[in-house]
């Protein structure tokens, strides 16, 4: 009963708003890095033997895309933003041997009434044809059924061999959980499976990003990027590269054992250290991290007096490293807007910045917010929030 009703809203609100018209977009040309060169001379070889894609073709897709790396005439929607990888990635792969898919999810009349459609069956690979299989993503409508995508393709992988790519383009805004239908995926595939995501949002799709995260990372060998990461020719290369090659190269010989070193001695083992060159004298967090030990009340970035000490201490550690080049991090909770924290955090890391200038005059110093997108507790407590509302340095190389 409930999934009929599910249905019948879907059919009334595609009705009502149609199939979204995807106005043309021009964009400008793009130069594809040629790979052969890798692969001819066996520095790298084949890791992917099928490729398929799932490609978000929901009525969100139609919004305007507001981020940078695809300048088109007119302005693209984030469907075309879509397609325009997937024709940057066909021109990128390199000559290899590949079994190729294109699916979409969605719902209403651009997916034939129904929530996800073959728009390129499971066949051999050439850039001609899957650039064909693109053209037939023409237009978006309905609601983000990804988990329906998930387990279609699912079944559309039954008939191949070798090692698997799948590749999910989208915002991330879903309506149903699709987590089970990739974890069913990887049960089915085990190891042959990888998955990527594409994060193609905007900023009110934020939380869409980490979700399509989770998704890649349930493979254990895929990853997540955004779009903006794959917009210029070396970014979609080292992209393809990743998902399709492997390096060749002889292993060196085992090294020592990372959870015995640590190389900036600041008490954080090497396997743990996530900012392996800490200074001497710093105070870490448990990742090894340069963590100011200042906190800052929601929605403020004044530098409370009861915090000097704390900045003092990390003045003097700069002044001893007077070459260094540091970068002042600011990070927030998640309460409000990511735009909004995005602004906090940057007017946070330019007080405590400010504060240790006046103090060192080390002209290694730059400020840079990271808004709420890396947090290092949860935000769904109060305790969490106000350690994530944070300043930490790093040491940049």
């Amino acid at each position: 009963m409930k999934k009929t009703l599910i249905i019948a809203a879907a059919i009334a609100s595609s009705l009502i708003s149609g199939c979204a018209s995807q106005p043309l977009s021009t964009f400008d040309i793009f130069h594809a890095h040629d790979l052969n060169g890798l692969v001819s001379s066996g520095q790298y070889v084949q890791k992917a033997d099928n490729f398929f894609v799932l490609n978000d073709s929901s009525l969100s897709m139609d919004e305007d895309y507001l981020g940078a790396g695809y300048p088109a005439q007119p302005s693209p929607n984030k469907l075309s933003v879509e397609k325009e990888i997937l024709n940057r990635i066909n021109l990128t792969i390199p000559d290899l041997k590949l079994t190729s898919s294109i699916r979409s999810f969605g719902f209403g009349p651009c997916l034939d009434w129904g929530f996800t459609q073959l728009n390129q069956a499971p066949g051999p690979y050439s850039k001609s044809a899957f650039g064909s299989g693109v053209d037939t993503l023409t237009c978006a409508s309905g609601g983000t059924p990804l988990d329906t995508g998930v387990k279609e393709t699912t079944k559309d992988l039954s008939t191949t061999a070798g090692n698997i790519a799948v590749l999910i383009l989208s915002d991330g805004e879903v309506d149903t959980d699709p987590v089970p239908a990739v974890q069913a995926m990887k049960r089915q595939y085990g190891d042959k499976l990888c998955v990527y995501t594409v994060w193609v949002g905007n900023d009110k799709d934020i939380y869409g990003q980490a979700a399509l995260n989770q998704l890649a990372d349930i493979t254990g060998c895929g990853f997540g990027i955004t779009a903006e990461r794959i917009s210029t020719t070396a970014g979609m290369a080292n992209f393809v590269q990743r998902i399709f090659l492997k390096d060749n190269t002889p292993l060196p010989l085992p090294a020592a054992d990372c959870s015995t070193l640590d190389n900036d001695v600041d008490g954080i083992n090497n396997c743990t250290d996530k900012c392996p060159i800490t200074p001497k004298g710093a105070q870490v967090n448990q990742f090894g991290c340069w963590i100011v030990g200042i906190k800052f009340d929601n929605d403020k970035s004044n530098i409370k007096p009861q915090y000097y000490p704390e900045l003092d201490k990390a003045a003097i550690v700069i002044k001893d490293n007077p070459d260094a080049n540091i970068e002042v991090q600011g990070h927030t909770s998640s309460t409000g807007t990511a735009a909004y924290n995005q602004r906090l955090s940057e007017r946070r890391a330019k007080a405590v910045k400010d504060y240790l200038s006046r103090n060192t005059h080390a002209k290694g110093l730059t400020a840079r917010g990271y808004g709420l997108t890396r947090p290092i507790d949860t935000n769904e407590t109060e305790e969490g929030r106000a350690n994530n509302r944070r300043v930490q340095l790093e040491v940049l190389k």
